[in-house]
């Protein structure tokens, strides 16, 4: 078992940052690949971010254009996700996850994180 507890969420308003942290517990964080998915009210479930375990790769959904970064520690167990230029339409819960294998959007990845929220205000 992989526990995942996110963290950083808020309230921000357009143009503004937030960087989301994720803390992992239990089995070996580095061997997991990790990434961050959001879900928006009455939407579906989109892949936001995400790093392979060494951190040599990174995947980002074809709509972030470069405001997002995903990053990880794996000293820390942690993976980060640095978000700038922030609009009303990034407003969602936004999960961690983990996963043995590389992730593509459409991947059901094993282990969630509770969510957190973010929601930003024009």
């Amino acid at each position: 078992q992989v526990q995942l507890v996110e963290s950083g969420g808020g309230l921000v308003q357009a143009g503004g940052s937030l960087r989301l942290s994720c803390a992992a517990s239990g089995r070996t964080f580095e061997n997991y690949y990790m990434s961050w998915f959001r879900q928006a009210p009455g939407k579906e479930r989109e892949f936001v971010a995400g790093i392979s375990r060494s951190a040599i790769t990174t995947d980002y959904g074809d709509w972030v254009k470069g405001r997002f970064t995903v990053s990880r520690d794996n000293a820390k167990n942690t993976v980060y996700l640095q978000m700038n230029s922030l609009k009303p339409e990034d407003t969602a819960v936004y999960y961690c996850a983990a996963n043995p294998t590389r992730m593509v959007p459409t991947t059901t990845p094993r282990y969630w994180g509770q969510g957190t929220q973010v929601a930003v205000s024009s």
